[in-house]
């Protein structure tokens, strides 16, 4: 994804911008490597900026999207980082299927982090949830007209990044500062230079479509093997992508874990390694786009452990339309989005009724 033109950049706080005057998101071990790499690389950081910047392709959000039409930029010093995962099989994902033409966004989480950066909340939105999609605009700059019933991953495929933005925006009123998307290939080399991560499971998971054959114990995950359990739908719970989803939750916590017990910090070989390849793994916004823009954004998240973390899927049911897809429970996702607004922890209510996949507890 070339880069674009850039716009005025967070504050090293890792506050949120004030709302601009008139006329104006796997991702934490970037972050954190990058951070390190500022810490420990002294004198030569001339050539760390070099190669490092050089990994990173950004996105300009902001130069796309209108900022008349996006929601008001609250300056309270909480974060909200819409973070996917693409499913494009071009180039090296190939392995993973034909290549159609058009990514979809595999995998999305909206990050919150609370104004003191100790913790986090994390919403899952299932690809195929009916949603609203606002009018967009292509890679050629031609407006794809919104549709009313569209499922969500479509965003990414007919409007890339800032659709997706768009939408998400839209769906919550809540404007993202940041955008980090992560791809199939980049994701398992970042598993593999981390060392794997270690899960354990309560049952058997297997799934040929996902390359993924575990036993019941403690395994630890390879990155094809991590890519394996992330994506799979047929070989846990009841087959639907909320199934895979609570998986995919799992994963991210014992991901944090493994990231924060590998003693990057002591050790610089380790610690350029695996900057080095999660640079090259992630596309972000042109914020985002520099080893110490990455720094600043790692300095609010190095502190969060497993515990601090809580995640939940988009409170959902069924569509009786049909049952492959699903639809916002309205009252339970305005409880989300009205406490990621008032920076409050998700209540335990907003889930209480919504469609499981019943994978939890599969994967710990």
């Amino acid at each position: 994804m070339a880069e674009q033109g850039k716009t005025s950049r967070i504050r090293a706080t890792g506050r949120r911008r004030r709302e601009p005057a008139k006329g104006r998101r796997a991702l934490t071990v970037a972050a954190w490597s990058a951070a390190g790499l500022v810490l420990v690389s002294g004198c030569g950081l001339g050539y760390v900026y070099f190669t490092l910047n050089g990994n990173i392709q950004s996105v300009d959000i902001n130069a796309q999207l209108r900022d008349d039409e996006r929601p008001r930029n609250v300056d309270n010093g909480s974060m909200d980082i819409l973070v996917l995962g693409s499913d494009s099989r071009s180039g090296a994902n190939g392995a993973y299927g034909r290549d159609e033409g058009a990514a979809r966004s595999d995998t999305a989480m909206i990050l919150h982090l609370d104004e003191g950066h100790r913790k986090a909340s994390v919403v899952s939105v299932p690809r195929d949830t009916i949603i609203e999609r606002p009018d967009c605009t292509d890679k050629t700059g031609a407006t794809v007209p919104g549709e009313r019933k569209a499922m969500f991953n479509t965003a990414y495929e007919v409007g890339g990044p800032a659709c997706a933005v768009k939408t998400v925006e839209k769906m919550s009123g809540i404007r993202m500062d940041h955008y980090i998307e992560v791809d199939f290939t980049g994701f398992k080399k970042l598993i593999d230079e981390l060392g794997g991560v270690e899960v354990t499971t309560t049952e058997a998971i297997k799934d040929k479509s996902s390359h993924l054959d575990l036993a019941p114990g403690t395994h630890t995950l390879t990155g094809e093997q991590a890519l394996g359990l992330v994506r799979t739908r047929k070989g846990v719970g009841d087959g639907s992508d909320l199934g895979r989803i609570q998986l995919q939750q799992a994963f991210m916590k014992a991901f944090i874990e493994q990231a924060k017990s590998v003693g990057v910090f002591t050790n610089p070989k380790k610690l350029w390694d695996l900057a080095d390849t999660a640079t090259k793994a992630i596309t972000p916004d042109s914020e985002l786009d520099s080893v110490k823009e990455l720094a600043d954004f790692a300095g609010g998240l190095k502190q969060l452990g497993a515990d601090d973390v809580h995640m939940i899927t988009l409170p959902v049911r069924y569509d009786p339309a049909d049952l492959n897809r699903v639809v916002p429970l309205e009252a339970q996702s305005q409880q989300v989005w009205a406490a990621l607004k008032a920076d409050r922890p998700i209540p335990a209510s907003a889930t209480k009724d919504a469609a499981k996949g019943h994978a939890d507890g599969v994967v710990k």
